[in-house]
Parts: structure tokens; sequence; C-alpha cells
């Protein structure tokens, strides 16, 4: 089975939409879907505006629709930042600060860290994050079984899923997927304005899968047709080769 993540296009953040630039992005996007057998693929997006509107370009011309789901969402579950007293998101944290920390680096302790507890319904909304991707990939024969998955076969489902949602809820999904700690995806991946980000399930034992990125926040079609990469959410220079 395999998972394309897309972030939506450059943000209009105040009117949760997209910016002229983001406009750009996300119709040169839709050529780079419209090349992919997306009859074997099944369709999913995040209910904000920013990522419905990128998703629109991409399903219009292939002709699909999207399946809205409330828990694909950004993960803004506001938290304040004790080295600069910001009140923001869930990351973006100073490195003095949270690399510190030992619990951050485990997959199960950075919940029970003072940070992350200041806002209560953080935790709970991670798990339900977790429990609600594991269902959708029950649907597709992929059970969990503490951090791989028991496959059983189905021939009625795709075995492609595309899911158009936001930079941090793709950290925090991946993190389930891969068994790590959301705090080091977080602080330590850039996925760009309608980057591509692939995981598949690796099959080498009967029936047992386990999911591995092949690519994270690939822009080959924004470089192709000289559109320059969004620094939205990146603190230095964006290389653009």
């Amino acid at each position: 089975m395999r998972i394309i993540f897309i972030r939506h296009g450059d943000p209009d953040y105040i009117n949760d939409a997209l910016t002229e630039k983001g406009v750009r992005e996300a119709r040169l996007l839709s050529d780079r879907v419209a090349g992919w057998p997306v009859d074997q693929y099944d369709f999913y997006c995040s209910p904000l505006g920013r990522a419905r509107q990128t998703a629109s370009y991409s399903l219009e011309k292939i002709g699909k629709q999207a399946v809205t789901h409330e828990w694909m969402k950004e993960f803004s579950y506001t938290i304040q930042d004790p080295t600069t007293g910001r009140i923001g998101v869930p990351w973006d944290l100073m490195p003095e600060y949270w690399t510190g920390i030992p619990e951050m680096y485990d997959k199960e302790a950075w919940k029970k860290t003072d940070i992350y507890r200041s806002n209560e319904e953080l935790v709970p909304a991670y798990e339900n994050v977790c429990g609600s991707l594991d269902r959708l990939l029950e649907d597709y024969g992929y059970t969990r079984q503490h951090d791989y998955y028991v496959h059983t076969p189905r021939q009625d489902v795709n075995d492609t899923i595309v899911i158009f949602c936001h930079l941090g809820i793709t950290c925090v999904m991946l993190s389930h997927l891969l068994g790590i700690s959301p705090v080091l995806l977080l602080h330590g991946m850039y996925l760009a304005p309608t980057s591509v980000t692939v995981a598949a399930t690796e099959e080498r034992q009967n029936h047992i899968a386990r999911f591995r990125t092949q690519m994270i926040g690939d822009v080959a079609h924004l470089l192709q047709n000289g559109e320059p990469i969004s620094g939205a959410g990146y603190f230095t220079d964006v290389f653009e080769g």
C-alpha cells in the first residue's frame, strides 16, 4: 500500500486560502497528479480551505472527488513556547529547550512532557489522529499490530491513497506509521507547499507490512516549471536546486 501526502499550496493563513503563488503551485501540481494512474487511487482531504482549494485543481483535472475527514486538519493545538512566550502551533520550539529533554526523542514519553501536557486537548488529539488513520487503513486490509501492520489482501480496494493536508498533520501521521516521536519530525523536516511525500509498505514477510518513506517533500513539479519553492513554515533559505 502507498500513501501520498500533499501539503497545500503557498498559504494565506488569515483567510485560510491560497495566495496567488499558491494557486500557481496548485495548478502545476495538478499537471503532475494527472500523470498518475488515478483510477487506482483514492483521494482524501483536510476540511480546511487551503487544503481543499489545493486539491480542487487536481480533482477537477482528473475527474475525481475526495473524502473529507475532520481529523486530517492541521494539528494546531496551541501551546506557549517557554523560550519566546509565543502562543501558537505545537512545534517550532527553540532547540535549546526541546533538545535538552530526553523524553522528546521517545515515541511515547513525549506525551508526558510539561509543554505537551499544557494543552489538555493535544495528546488526545494526537491519539485520535493515529486511531483514525489506523481505522482508515483497516478499510484497505491493514490492521495495526504494535509498530507494523498485518495485511489481509483485498481485491475490491485501491492500493494507493492521496491525502491533501498540511505540514504538521503529515508529520503526526508519519510519526505513527514509522514509530517515531512526532517532535523529531515536526522540528526536523520541512515540507514545502504542494510538496509530495510518499510512504509505502514493505511486505518482505508473509502478510507483515511496515511503512517506509520513498520521498519526503518532493517539489519536482515546481522546479521543472521554474516556480520558486515557497518557504512558508521554514526558518532558513530554501534550496532551489
